[in-house]
């Protein structure tokens, strides 16, 4: 392969240094130079030969101008023209949080974080339950609460017991009210993304200001094998019109969305993302886009989804490589489990996600927090977990500081042979913030922890995030501003006829 991305316009790369997490580790590669080219052909053939259907005219005429061979509903892509688009994307971009402190960058060695975006149920310890709007709320302010969120998501659950067609307008006034942090939005239709776009336009002032910086993220989920669907189309054609950036994601599962081979789901994924993105360069040329992944396998046996398996890993981090050949920001990664409850199951397969998420670099990582039974929960202890493993981990990937302070020599003059260093000058200074410090983990000796309830670590979850709800404050909001919103949700519910 050969990059794309030389010649990029960098109108919307990083004006100014925003507190983002960076992950300066050396990423972790394991396509050699030939499968890299064998890739290039694979994806260049399925894009010439069977080609992509969009189901929406709109997006049909946009190719058909642009000289692109259209048969029905099928665009067959000619790859340079696809790059040349590509070409346009910026590499690195910001998205503004109402709060400028929790504004984040996305792109290079910049890492961002959102919860569960999905479930149309709950777990809260042994009840399993329909999602409501108050857990909507809740799971909204556990993501204010915790610093290693730097997003609450979109749908961090589906409320249902709020009106489909209305419901979007009450999830975006929670996620612009009870956070300050960037939030996602609605795709469900065109209309609801432009009811998103109208919100964030008064949350920010005007819809120039959020043209200018992009203040809200949008998934645009492909529905494999190789389709665009028209509510997807609706709500990515309407983003991109206003310059805000789309996740364009293939949404595989190895065995049912895609063949069950490894690179074919790759060549797959490669054609499915670039004609995506493609589609947003000829909408608006330099809107921010983001190279989505969501790759793992199906059980053979059952035909169920499985997740935190070995190869959702492995292609997790050749996504990472194919991203980066094309120079554009890139999402995957999550705390994915298949587990039923937040137990061994759901703590080692987030970890098999998440521990190749942070090896790949990724820079925007949905299902974060919160994922369980395959996306179709959210789970508040799971919530607790999965902050414990990305604190552990944004603790683990941040690069060492070395020098002749950090190599202590004082201490051991002061120490000397055979000594201890509990009561050592450099011990003294350091020992609140020399280690991290568990949220959750418990390492009392057995004696303890028994006089102390004996409780595991689902048990100190559900302690931790109640009492996360009950510390949580609420971040200031301007009141002609909430006002402003409360009028939109309300004239606008009146007219979707709720």
């Amino acid at each position: 392969m050969v990059p794309h991305h030389e010649a990029r316009s960098r109108r919307q790369s990083r004006s100014r240094e925003v507190p983002v997490f960076r992950n300066a580790m050396p990423r972790y590669e394991v396509l050699s130079e030939e499968a890299m080219a064998t890739l290039d052909r694979g994806w260049r053939r399925l894009m010439t030969e069977i080609g992509v259907e969009f189901m929406d005219e709109r997006a049909l005429e946009l190719f058909r101008r642009a000289g692109q061979r259209v048969e029905d509903n099928t665009v067959f892509l000619d790859p340079d023209f696809v790059l040349e688009q590509v070409a346009k994307a910026p590499r690195e971009f910001d998205v503004q949080a109402r709060n400028p402190q929790h504004t984040i960058h996305i792109g290079g060695d910049s890492m961002a974080f959102g919860a569960v975006y999905g479930p149309p149920f709950v777990r809260q310890g042994d009840v399993r339950r329909d999602a409501t709007m108050e857990d909507f709320r809740s799971f909204t302010k556990l993501a204010q609460s915790f610093p290693v969120l730097d997003s609450a998501g979109g749908v961090i659950c589906e409320p249902n017991d709020t009106p489909l067609d209305s419901r979007h307008l009450d999830m975006t006034y929670a996620l612009q009210t009870l956070t300050d942090k960037v939030y996602m939005g609605n795709v469900v239709s065109g209309v609801n993304a432009a009811d998103t776009i109208a919100m964030t336009s008064i949350l920010f002032g005007s819809r120039e200001a959020i043209e200018e910086t992009p203040a809200t993220i949008s998934l645009i989920n492909c529905n494999s094998p190789l389709r665009w669907d028209d509510r997807m189309l609706e709500a990515q054609l309407e983003y991109s019109a206003a310059g805000q950036p789309v996740v364009l994601t293939p949404f595989i599962l190895m065995g049912a969305m895609s063949p069950v081979t490894i690179p074919a789901a790759l060549v797959q994924q490669i054609v499915e993302a670039l004609s995506g993105i493609a589609l947003s360069q000829l909408v608006r040329p330099g809107t921010p886009v983001i190279f989505g992944s969501f790759l793992s396998n199906i059980d053979m046996q059952s035909g169920s989804p499985t997740f935190g398996t070995p190869e959702s890993g492995l292609g997790l981090l050749c996504t990472g490589q194919i991203a980066r050949h094309f120079g554009l920001p890139f999402r995957t990664g999550g705390g994915l489990t298949s587990s039923q409850v937040a137990d061994a199951q759901a703590g080692y397969e987030a970890l098999m996600t998440l521990m190749p998420t942070f090896l790949a670099g990724a820079n925007w990582v949905m299902h974060s927090a919160g994922w369980l039974e395959g996306g179709l929960v959210a789970g508040y202890e799971k919530f607790i977990v999965d902050v414990e493993l990305l604190q552990m981990l944004r603790h683990e990937f941040t690069p060492l500081e070395i020098d002749e302070d950090s190599m202590a020599f004082g201490a051991h003059e002061e120490v000397g042979h055979g000594g201890h260093f509990l009561g050592a000058m450099h011990t003294m200074e350091r020992f609140r913030t020399c280690f991290y410090r568990p949220l959750l983990s418990s390492s009392e000796n057995y004696e303890r922890w028994m006089r102390n309830g004996g409780h595991d670590a689902n048990d100190r979850a559900q302690v931790a995030y109640k009492k996360a709800l009950e510390d949580y404050e609420q971040p200031p909001i301007d009141d002609a501003v909430r006002e402003e919103l409360e009028d939109y949700v309300i004239r606008r519910r009146a007219e979707l006829g709720d």
